[in-house]
């Protein structure tokens, strides 16, 4: 039997962007957790709309991106596959079950992450140094970004995303991974 796969997104005031993130999961993942951090846009009230369990990240707390995923992560139970992606990003059909299928068969691995690809490269010197950022080696790989398939297990062996880091909780948590025994795999897979 496959594993079961769920999704955190977390976001701020996405608006249109976390319509089109949440539409992207819609039917492909078990339980959709969607972790605001503050938005006054409505976001939260348009994910519970869209059927996602919304939890209201504590703002009384400095923000964190890996505050807001463990929050979200905390709200799955069991065991299987979590899908972690930004809100002001859509996941592209076809990336889950390519996605879960390889980590099915690589018991050894704690993520898999795909070429994420930014929208209009050509809007800006900053849109195209992003997407040239993102065109990672196929293959093993050292971390990924925001955007990754882990599995539970994995994430709840090296205790999740370090609350206090502001920035590069995605490096740090590879690391733990990587540490711990886990590998981690760049699929030539648009994500």
């Amino acid at each position: 039997m496959a594993p079961a796969i769920d999704a955190v997104v977390i976001g701020r005031n996405e608006g249109a962007r976390l319509v089109a993130c949440l539409a992207s999961l819609a039917g492909r993942v078990r339980h959709l957790v969607y972790v605001d951090s503050g938005s006054t846009d409505g976001s939260p009230g348009e994910a519970a709309r869209m059927g996602a369990r919304v939890v209201a990240l504590d703002m009384t707390r400095p923000f964190t991106a890996a505050r807001a995923r463990n929050a979200g992560l905390a709200m799955l139970q069991g065991d299987g596959f979590v899908q972690v992606v930004d809100g002001d990003c859509a996941v592209v059909p076809g990336w889950i079950d390519t996605a879960a299928a390889h980590l099915a068969a690589h018991p050894d691995l704690a993520l898999v992450c795909g070429r994420r690809r930014e929208v209009a490269p050509e809007a800006s010197v900053y849109n195209r140094l992003c997407d040239r950022e993102w065109d990672t080696p196929v293959g093993p790989a050292t971390a990924c970004g925001g955007d990754a398939l882990f599995r539970l297990a994995a994430l709840r062996a090296v205790g999740g995303y370090r609350d206090d880091l502001i920035a590069g909780e995605e490096p740090e948590l590879c690391l733990r991974l990587r540490r711990a025994g886990w590998g981690i795999w760049r699929l030539e897979a648009e994500m």
